[in-house]
């Protein structure tokens, strides 16, 4: 593993914020935090970061016209930004995923869903397995894993990343939000999760026409009958007991996308 840290440059207009996410990113990463879009874009001159954490709320320039400008300089437009917004609003989501933000954390800023938003983007799924030209064009099949355990996430993400574009999610409430920006073909849920549950996010991805009949895969400790009975009758396809078997989560995983280009099962 190399030694050299990515870089982060952390760009809001609260001094607070901006000590807030440098106490939590200093240990692992290069943090420059930063008071404004002008002081951005010059810092910019100087060296390019591997990712950009951007306030959607500032004065004079604000976060969507600073991504605009990012994104319309060819010698910026391919470093990843992630939104940082204290107004957890569908309209921002929205906003920010058509100007070509990466994610959205909101404010104060919680260190385990910070940690899997960056690490989704720098451990990308996108590399595969080298095989041949087409194998290595061909679009990966989505998957989004919501669990409350930054464990978990990270060892499906591990699991799965060499065949699938893995997203997860560490805040259930977070979900339909998500799914304005991104379209998985299979969903992994948590079956307990504070303030939701694996049952409470089957109507909510439901109510989306494009999911109506998406796969739904439970993670659970808890394989009882009635459990599952219960997970079944909602709208759930299958679970997985933890701890999650590696072969088994690639099994069931390719039975249920059909997608093309995913390893069928036994392979």
């Amino acid at each position: 593993m190399s030694n050299i840290r990515k870089k982060i440059m952390l760009v809001d207009d609260d001094g607070a914020s901006r000590q807030q996410g440098r106490a939590i990113l200093k240990d692992l990463y290069e943090v420059f935090p930063l008071p404004s879009a002008h002081k951005l874009f010059e810092v910019l001159e100087i060296f390019l970061p591997d990712l950009i954490l951007l306030d959607i709320h500032m004065p004079v320039v604000d976060g969507f016209e600073t991504i605009k400008r990012l994104k319309g300089n060819r010698r910026y437009a391919q470093i990843p930004v992630i939104f940082l917004t204290s107004a957890n609003d569908k309209e921002s989501v929205i906003r920010g995923g058509s100007y070509g933000a990466a994610g959205y954390v909101t404010k104060p800023l919680d260190a385990s869903e910070l940690f899997v938003h960056i690490e989704n983007i720098f451990n990308p799924s996108a590399g595969g397995i080298p095989g041949d030209g087409e194998d290595e064009n061909r679009e990966k099949p989505v998957i989004l894993a919501v669990d409350d355990a930054p464990d978990i996430l990270r060892a499906v993400h591990s699991m799965l990343r060499d065949k699938y574009k893995v997203y997860t999610l560490p805040k259930p409430e977070k979900l339909q939000g998500m799914l304005q920006t991104i379209k998985p073909d299979i969903f992994l849920l948590d079956y307990q999760m504070p303030g939701m549950s694996g049952f409470d996010l089957i109507p909510v991805i439901r109510e989306f026409p494009e999911h109506k009949d998406t796969p739904i895969v439970f993670l659970t400790s808890a394989g009882t009958i009635d459990t599952l009975n219960t997970a079944l009758d909602l709208g759930a396809n299958d679970f997985i007991v933890k701890p999650v078997d590696m072969d088994v989560l690639r099994e069931k995983i390719a039975r249920h996308i059909t997608k093309p280009g995913v390893e069928k099962s036994g392979t």
